[in-house]
């Protein structure tokens, strides 16, 4: 009987230590500033470091811009605790002089916090 009652007890701590887990993210920064850039020399990039700053691993699920022009890539494997990854972001100028702000939301598995917004901006200096 005693053995049945610790076994259970066991199970039960497992249980709720699996469920109380949960993934984390963190990025180094969510906003990234291009500064000017120059419309004939084609697309830019910036890369997003983020932490998975949790006790479980961590996915991302999805990953949208707010335009066409922007287009995010991000680890399609999850990242265990501890583990750092990038979200890759480009960005194509072309055909869009002057001032820019673009969003990429990211949507993860962290519980509470699943969704999470990051920033690219800048100034295209047109081809004349």
């Amino acid at each position: 009987m005693k053995t049945r009652i610790i076994t259970l007890l066991i199970a039960l701590t497992a249980s709720v230590a699996a469920w109380a887990a949960n993934a984390g993210i963190e990025f180094a920064q969510k906003e990234y500033d291009f500064g000017t850039i120059a419309e004939k020399k084609g697309k830019v990039v910036h890369e997003f470091e983020f932490t998975n700053t949790g006790d479980a691993p961590l996915m991302i699920v999805s990953a949208s811009a707010s335009c066409g022009c922007t287009k995010p890539e991000y680890p399609l494997k999850p990242l265990q605790p501890g583990e750092k990854g990038v979200l890759k972001v480009t960005f194509n100028p072309a055909g869009r002089p002057g001032e820019f702000t673009k969003t990429i939301t990211i949507r993860t598995n962290v519980k509470g916090r699943k969704k999470v917004t990051l920033r690219i901006k800048g100034f295209v200096n047109p081809d004349k």
